[in-house]
């Protein structure tokens, strides 16, 4: 049998280690590591990578811990702007939703798309139709409420200024998630989700919900998940650039993902980090800032949750 393994993370760029309490270190934890075991669950269970991912990230959408689904910082205009991407290494098929609303799990939707559209990316309007058609439950603002997250529009509302959840210039640091999983089977996939970044304006999107940019899944390579700095790692083709290191170089997963992370994304003055698992079952997790929520489990035993370097 393969071994299985998943790997999850909340985020690059932490709350400084000043800022961070005893106490909200542990519900951090707990909340990466409900994820976690909830998405080991499905592959031990014999479930796919597919299924395991977005479980993860769908606990993950509903703690109000993260920039992503309960938890999604405040745009311009004091609402909310989704995205999601999920992709499967077995058949490279992938779904994608960006500047969606309302919608409690936007990775459920992008896994929809994938699967019941002939589509890989809807946005928008169209986007909130499909998901109409599929019946699904609008949820009211107050769901997405969260008073730290409105305290964090309010410092810069009405400025030219935006707030990239991780970014060094605040100490109020929250990201993007993401998962990436191995099967029983050896197939692999990724998914990632965010509410983008705080005071964001004209329909910003940023690397999550692009394939290849901030979530890539490929059984020959590896699974992709990135938080950081959305504009660079699109430039970069972050995720991609992992595989195709891998492909092309012959890079294990641990060295091609911290040459992207380690190198080349900060020479193009970029910063964050990344998830990545192959089908082999083997799980890197590099990130340059000071800290990334995140954690891995694996059928060898391995079973961790960190936060700091």
């Amino acid at each position: 049998m393969n071994t299985f393994s998943i790997a999850i993370h909340g985020g690059a760029g932490t709350l400084v280690k000043g800022m961070m309490t005893p106490e909200l270190e542990w519900q951090y934890k707990q909340a990466l590591k409900a994820a976690l075991d909830a998405g080991y669950d499905v592959l031990e269970s014999g479930g796919t990578a597919v299924d395991a991912v977005e479980k993860s990230v769908m606990i993950l959408e509903n703690s109000h811990l993260f920039n992503a689904g309960k938890g999604s910082v405040f745009t311009a205009e004091e609402t909310h702007e989704m995205d999601a991407c999920i992709m499967d290494g077995k058949t490279l098929n992938a779904g994608a939703v960006s500047l969606i609303s309302g919608i409690k799990n936007p990775i459920s939707l992008a896994k929809d798309v994938m699967e019941k559209s002939e589509h890989v990316f809807l946005a928008g309007e169209g986007a909130m139709r499909f998901a109409k058609e599929l019946d699904y439950k609008l949820e009211d603002d107050s769901y997405f409420y969260d008073d730290f997250r409105h305290k964090q529009w309010l410092e810069i509302k009405d400025t030219d200024s935006f707030q990239l959840d991780h970014a060094k210039k605040k100490d109020s640091k929250f990201g993007t998630v993401g998962a990436v999983a191995c099967d029983k089977n050896g197939n692999i996939a990724a998914a990632t989700s965010t509410g983008g970044m705080t005071n964001k304006k004209w329909g910003r999107v940023g690397d999550s919900p692009m394939v290849g940019a901030g979530n890539y899944a490929n059984n020959k390579t590896c699974a992709i998940s990135c938080t950081g700095s959305g504009e660079f790692f699109i430039r970069g083709v972050v995720a991609y650039d992992v595989a195709c290191l891998i492909e092309h170089k012959n890079m294990s997963l641990q060295d091609a993902s911290n040459e992207v992370i380690n190198k080349r994304i900060l020479e193009l003055g970029g910063d964050g980090g990344l998830i990545a698992v192959d089908a082999k079952g083997n799980i890197a997790m590099p990130f340059n800032t000071e800290g990334m929520y995140r954690g891995q489990k694996s059928s060898l035993g391995v079973d961790e949750i960190s936060i700091y370097k």
